[in-house]
């Protein structure tokens, strides 16, 4: 029998062919699958996962050619350009880097996307101009990092990146274009704008990854997560839907350097504007204030844990952080018991950083936080118990009561300056 519906048109079960085993039955994680009448009868719950194509023993299941040709048909890496009064977010030149790798595994081109208003500046349709030379800074700039090309779309209506007008601009860029990958910042406006795109182009979407690679046989982006609160990494692929989107954490891959004698092409899309609505308008952007340095720029952060007992024992490490230079941040059992706010936090379900120097405080170094901070260059670890988790990643570890150890840096520090 057919499959119900739409989904007639993607899979099917050939009656012909089918025994009425149930194999298929008891594979399918959906439950989508029955016996009506002695065959196999595949309902709507059924989302592709083709478990029960491979367990048929009579090969009785047939995915249709439209699903094998959506998956064949995309080409091309493409990264989300997310930017605010000219600057271009720095996960944007990490995606990038990671893209380029992707896309030389593929044998494809690296395309940045860049919305907006007024961003198409000095940029026309060039034909493989010098990075620079007949585009906008930001064009030029991406060229420079890594884009073999950059596809403009340029109009009012996209001046504040609102996730409702780009989603309709960057749908029909997708629909035109066919990208094989597209790649997006797990920022707020990452996260709001990527689950809404994929929804309209009915494609996966797999968030907050920590790994991206190629599985080169299938030509199939391999997405890695945590899940279960950081307990595990999940592997997660969408064989037979292009494009293959996901957001990614900031501070996971690594930027290349920027090469001004790098060439590419900037293109410009028509966009039409009438069709570029919104339900909200920007009235203002409200600026984290901080007399220090922002945790995710900070090149050594100074972090907190249970082990400091108390909010009052944060001042210790705000005096550390400010004569390093640094910033302070916090595990999330400090946030959980109100101790300092939330936007200190480190973790999985916080900021991921990459700083130079992280010196963890009273911190024992679950999984979660783990996720956070490991691609610092060099971790320092004080703690009492010598079997917390956290000295197995650190570089320098301190055994020890971290109430004489703090006070004890900061007045070496303080001696030595002076």
């Amino acid at each position: 029998m057919m499959a119900d519906g739409a989904l007639s048109d993607l899979i099917r079960v050939l009656a012909d062919r089918c025994t009425g085993c149930e194999a298929c039955v008891g594979v399918c994680p959906t439950g989508a699958i029955e016996m009506r009448e002695g065959v196999a009868w595949i309902g709507d719950a059924c989302n592709l996962c083709r478990a029960c194509v491979s367990t048929c023993p009579a090969e009785a299941i047939e995915v249709a050619a439209t699903a094998r040709a959506e998956a064949a048909e995309g080409r091309g890496v493409w990264v989300f350009v997310e930017h605010r009064r000219g600057q271009v977010a720095p996960v944007v030149y990490e995606l990038l880097g990671q893209a380029r790798g992707l896309a030389e595994t593929l044998g494809t081109k690296v395309s940045a996307v860049l919305a907006g208003e007024g961003v198409a500046s000095g940029a026309g349709a060039a034909a493989d101009p010098v990075a620079g030379e007949g585009a906008g800074p930001l064009a030029a700039e991406l060229i420079a990092r890594g884009a073999d090309e950059v596809l403009v779309v340029d109009d009012p209506a996209l001046a504040d990146l609102r996730e409702e007008p780009v989603a309709t601009a960057l749908a029909d860029l997708v629909r035109e274009r066919k990208p094989e990958i597209f790649l997006f910042g797990a920022t707020a406006l990452g996260r709001s704008l990527a689950p809404r795109l994929a929804a309209r182009l009915g494609t996966g979407l797999t968030a907050d990854c920590t790994g991206l690679d190629i599985d080169p046989g299938r030509r199939i982006l391999v997405q890695t997560r945590p899940a279960f609160g950081g307990n595990l990494m999940a592997v997660v692929v969408c064989p037979h839907h292009r494009p293959q989107m996901a957001t990614a954490r900031p501070r996971v891959f690594r930027p290349l350097a920027p090469d001004a004698s790098r060439r590419g092409e900037v293109i410009t899309f028509p966009v039409d504007g009438s069709r570029l609505l919104s339900r909200t308008r920007l009235l203002d952007y409200a600026e984290e204030v901080t007399e220090m340095v922002k945790l995710e720029d900070a090149d050594i952060i100074v972090a907190g844990g249970r082990g400091l007992g108390g909010a009052e024992h944060f001042s210790l490490l705000f005096e550390l952080a400010r004569l390093l230079g640094g910033a302070v941040g916090a595990s999330r059992a400090a946030v959980d018991a109100g101790w300092i706010p939330y936007y200190h936090q480190v973790g999985q379900t916080g900021k991921t950083v990459a700083p130079k120097v992280y010196i963890a405080v009273g911190i024992s170094g679950a999984i979660q936080h783990l996720a956070g901070m490991s691609s610092a260059d060099v971790i320092v670890a004080i703690n009492k118990n010598p079997q917390a988790p956290i000295f197995k990643v650190a570089n320098y570890g301190i055994v020890g009561d971290l109430f004489a150890v703090i006070p004890a840096l900061i007045e070496a520090i303080k001696r030595r300056r002076s």
